[in-house]
């Protein structure tokens, strides 16, 4: 399967101006870029007077409309703000603000400058290069950090509102601090006002259905909850989102499907338990299901986790098979834990029953005992089917996609798509949306095990996406198959089965008949 075919990315960003090496800005001069984000950019600096290095943030204004430069300059005003009244070893300290005189450079002239303590590098710069399915070097003095700077800022009075690993910055001695509080609110009362703005793989479920009002969209400290939940599964799983999708939006859709109860939460089964226990609660599906695990709880129990040198190495350590512990908003209820065999439906009820005669019945969506599903594949296609609680996505619709994409060989290929495997799946996109299926510590797209559970997961996404954009649920299946052969955006752009797919839709179609005969 490959969304290449259908993939639509955003358009490329034309090239930031930037500062020359050695340009001074007051009395500190700017050298290489560190990084940069959607207002600015970051520079290395120093000190002219005794070269002590510092980071220096310049955010042009130049090409901003009235509105935008006004609520630029209310982010650098609370961002100045906060950094005097809230000091902490966590938190990043600015020393000053600049103006930029640049008149060779009309880009950057009167640009603002904001000269902060200087880091060796961001967490998101860790985990761009860590390797999947363990934790970082230093996770726990990471999360003990990071734990420790938000009780501050929430025991001060202070919402972050912008949490995310490019906003950890970690010094070369081993300094962790929170950074970038351009975001930051200070509460009235139990919640505070912020410009629409955020990260979206680590905004709640509930900014999603609130309404930005004439002060803002509210803000409770919750939402920094929620953020270190997702933070802290990227650390201790080397980047892995808690959430499924290939972009940060289909990330963020599927945690408002978690929220609403109709999808999984899935924590790494490396996780040790009380982590993953401690991840499960500060994800809890709304605000008022996290508000009893304050960011001064979850820095005692980060603490308590991670404390001692013994117990750390006990509990930082990835297990050797790290499948999926799946986890619905309604287990944090106290209702009910999907585990990995596909409990969440009745397991009765998907239990061939004995009938007077001897044969036996199946439930809808099962596989036909007599079908051309091959025996070897039918627990792992009824497993995977069962890992998503959408009635729609049966073990009989996955073995007919599988019969249509691969006719259920292992070695398929189709080298001029560049689709392998038995569920057809480009490795790229396949990364994008892994499951290690047979729970050896490995991810492969030629595994079948891998490749069926992925494709659930998918799948089973699609199946979710199709339904919050309004479209026929009678529908669902060939929806779905099609979305699988193109993308999400193409279905719901065209209304239904895109014409260029429906011969294979047809197929998968014919084949889910004959199963559910």
């Amino acid at each position: 399967m490959t969304s290449g075919r259908d993939t639509h990315e955003d358009d490329l960003a034309a090239p930031r101006p930037r500062l020359p090496d050695g340009f001074r800005i007051e009395g500190w001069e700017v050298g290489a870029v560190i990084g940069s984000g959607g207002w600015g950019t970051v520079y290395e600096g120093r000190t002219v007077a005794d070269g002590t290095p510092v980071a220096v943030k310049v955010l042009p204004t130049g090409s901003l409309g009235p509105g935008q430069r006004a609520a630029l300059g209310e982010l650098v005003a609370r961002e100045v703000r906060f950094s005097a009244e809230a000091d902490h070893p966590h938190l990043v300290r600015t020393h000053a603000v600049c103006t930029v005189e640049a008149p060779d450079l009309p880009d950057l002239d009167g640009a603002i400058a904001l000269v902060m303590d200087r880091a060796g590098a961001s967490l998101k710069d860790v985990l761009d290069v860590a390797v999947t399915g363990g934790p970082i070097d230093g996770a726990a003095r990471v999360l003990r950090g990071v734990a420790a700077g938000l009780a501050h800022m929430h025991a001060a009075g202070w919402v972050h509102g912008d949490l995310k690993p490019a906003n950890v910055l970690l010094g070369t001695d081993g300094q962790v601090w929170l950074a970038d509080f351009g975001l930051a609110a200070e509460l009235d009362g139990t919640h505070a006002h912020l410009p629409p703005l955020g990260t979206l793989d680590h905004l709640p479920p509930e900014w999603w259905s609130q309404r930005t009002g004439t002060e803002g969209a509210v803000v409770r400290p919750t939402a920094d909850v929620w953020a270190f939940g997702v933070l802290a599964h990227q650390v201790l799983t080397g980047g892995l989102h808690p959430f499924p999708g290939a972009t940060a939006r289909a990330r963020s859709l599927a945690a408002q499907s978690y929220a609403r109860g109709t999808a999984p939460l899935r924590l790494d089964a490396g996780l040790d338990e009380d982590l993953r226990r401690l991840i499960a609660d500060c994800l809890a599906p709304d605000h008022t299901a996290r508000l009893p695990h304050t960011a001064r709880s979850v820095a005692d129990r980060v603490e308590a986790i991670t404390g001692g040198p013994a117990r750390r190495r006990r509990r930082l350590v990835p297990a050797v098979a790290a499948g999926l512990v799946v986890v619905t908003a309604a287990t944090l209820a106290g209702v009910a834990l999907l585990g990995p065999d596909g409990e969440g439906r009745d397991r009765d009820a998907a239990t061939p029953t004995p009938t007077a005669t001897g044969s036996r019945s199946l439930p809808p969506g099962e596989i036909p005992e007599d079908s051309d599903v091959p025996a070897a594949l039918r627990p792992v296609i009824t497993g995977a089917a069962h890992r998503c609680t959408d009635e729609e996505i049966t073990p009989a619709l996955l073995a007919a996609m599988i019969k249509a994409e691969s006719n259920f060989d292992p070695k398929a290929s189709r080298p001029e798509s560049d689709e392998y495997g038995i569920a057809m799946w480009t490795p790229g996109v396949f990364n994008a949306w892994a499951v290690d299926g047979d729970e050896d510590g490995h991810k492969d797209h030629m595994s079948p095990p891998d490749a069926i559970a992925t494709m659930s997961g998918y799948v089973c996404w699609l199946d979710q996406r199709f339904k919050e954009a309004g479209l026929p649920k009678k529908d669902l299946p060939a929806l779905v198959a099609a979305g699988y052969r193109t993308s999400d955006r193409t279905v719901i752009e065209e209304g239904g089965v895109p014409e260029r797919v429906r011969p294979h839709v047809d197929k998968v179609l014919g084949y889910l008949a004959d199963y559910q005969r």
